[in-house]
């Protein structure tokens, strides 16, 4: 599971990049969101021998003793799973909620958690 878990972070990482490139701000966002979630899944596989049942990114990355950048990192995309998809979620519309910079940040952001996740894995 964590393989697989692995492999779909680096392909939701994928997608982040390719909606950025085309303009879809709210869709990148989201992936961002789930490269960092997945990739902290992985890790919580491996090193804990446990998958976490929810999506708080920040209680993953804590359970896993992250620095200071990736706790960061996880708080930014925290609320992302739910403000990116959802009306109701959010402040407005999903797909008008986000632009260029917001969907670059995130991006970052989930790129700091993969690299992290992938130097310790």
């Amino acid at each position: 599971m964590a393989e697989a878990c692995w492999a779909q972070a680096r392909a939701d990482y994928a997608a982040a990049v390719t909606l950025l490139d085309a303009g879809v701000y709210y869709a990148s966002v989201f992936f961002s969101q789930q490269a960092a979630e997945k990739a902290l899944k992985a890790a919580s596989i491996d090193k804990l021998q446990k998958l976490p049942k929810s999506h708080n990114l920040i209680q993953m990355a804590n359970a896993l003793g992250a620095p200071l950048e990736v706790m960061n990192a996880a708080a930014e995309l925290n609320p992302e799973f739910l403000a990116t998809r959802n009306p109701e979620n959010s402040e407005g519309v999903p797909a008008q909620n986000y632009d260029r910079r917001s969907a670059r940040l995130h991006l970052r952001c989930a790129q700091t958690i993969v690299d992290w996740i992938k130097a310790i894995r």
